[in-house]
């Protein structure tokens, strides 16, 4: 069955409505040395919201500030339409350990820079961006709380956090009536899907709508790459030049994070010959597939150029076969580990089920 842009999802276990594909800011600004200039940026923000498109993603550091910026302007004529998510935690202010972490003082003082550089009264959902393994939970779900209290934000959501940690803030929030976590955004695509091993778990069960980033594993997926680029470009240059180029810039950046592998380009490969089969794009396919996975609501997606966007939003009607879907999965699985390949067993099972004799013995 064919998505559009306005086949509105629940995002958790909130009433809210947001769209499967949310459209990713970080590219609105060229201060990181890529990104769309704002001429162009506009053009990206209009045709999400022209198709229907209603959930934007930003951070408060994003272009250093330019995409909280530009969103804001664009979307001041569309605002209460909008779903804005933004985040907070990173560093604002290099030397001010206080302008970074997820304290109290952090998350108020980023709050109130965020709703000057958004131009709006509330921010509709705000993650907590980077887990710092310093702040208590209760401090982080209080400050919360008050801001939910005080209107400045709407909803709450967690970003980059141990799935132990998540559930049990969920638990610490519903048991002390402050405003429960509705989404948690983790990096999840064919090449990286050790979030189905806890953390996709733990979000169906605890109510957290699971927001993908990275779809196409920093282009990987899309089939851009070949064996060549498993070397890295001298210097991050491209062309006889020597001027730097996107291409080498970011081929260098999934390098250096481990992205770019022969595995991964396998993987990439049965994913070029599935989008063969189905007259599409990788880019296409890898999105589908992460779109319609089990307690996936709605995979950010990025783009510097309207057309890149177009062929994003290609993915929300690309139909992928029960064999295709099971090439793929075979092609990029993962094992889950400790409890959960034991507990998968057949011999599990049948005990479980009552169908062996257990011996105790002392």
């Amino acid at each position: 069955m064919s998505l559009t842009l306005d086949s509105y999802r629940l995002l958790g276990r909130s009433g809210l409505r947001v769209s499967p594909l949310a459209l990713g800011t970080a590219t609105f600004g060229t201060e990181w040395g890529w990104g769309a200039e704002r001429d162009e940026a506009r053009k990206l923000f209009d045709l999400y919201v022209e198709r229907g498109g209603n959930f934007i993603d930003t951070a408060n550091t994003y272009t250093e500030g330019s995409s909280e910026r530009l969103l804001g302007e664009f979307a001041r004529d569309h605002r209460e339409s909008l779903v804005l998510a933004t985040k907070y935690t990173t560093l604002r202010r290099p030397g001010d350990p206080n302008s970074g972490g997820s304290h109290r003082k952090s998350l108020f003082a980023s709050v109130e820079a965020s709703l000057r550089q958004l131009d709006t009264d509330y921010i509709d959902v705000l993650y907590l961006h980077v887990w710092d393994f310093t702040t208590p939970v209760e401090e982080i779900l209080r400050g919360m709380d008050d801001l939910v209290r005080q209107g400045k934000i709407l909803y709450v959501a967690i970003s980059n956090a141990p799935a132990w940690q998540v559930s049990r803030m969920q638990t610490i929030a519903d048991l002390r009536g402050w405003s429960p976590l509705v989404a948690l955004q983790i990096e999840y695509n064919l090449i990286e899907r050790t979030g189905e091993r806890d953390l996709i778990p733990m979000a169906r069960e605890m109510g957290l709508a699971v927001i993908p980033y990275s779809p196409l594993a920093g282009g990987v997926l899309s089939g851009k790459y070949g064996r060549a680029d498993l070397t890295p470009a001298d210097g991050a240059s491209g062309g006889a030049s020597g001027a730097p180029s996107e291409d080498g810039t970011r081929r260098n950046f999934n390098l250096a994070l481990g992205t770019l592998t022969e595995h991964n380009l396998a993987v990439a490969d049965t994913v070029k010959e599935v989008a063969a089969e189905l007259g599409r794009t990788p880019a296409q396919v890898a999105l589908a597939w992460t779109l319609r996975k089990p307690g996936v609501t709605a995979p950010v997606i990025g783009a510097r150029t309207p057309a890149q966007l177009e062929g994003n939003l290609g993915a929300l009607d690309v139909y992928l076969t029960a064999d295709q879907l099971a090439r793929l999965d075979e092609a990029s699985s993962i094992g889950l580990g400790f409890p959960h390949d034991m507990l998968a067993g057949d011999h599990i099972r049948r005990v479980t089920k009552g169908d062996l004799r257990i011996e105790t013995r002392r």
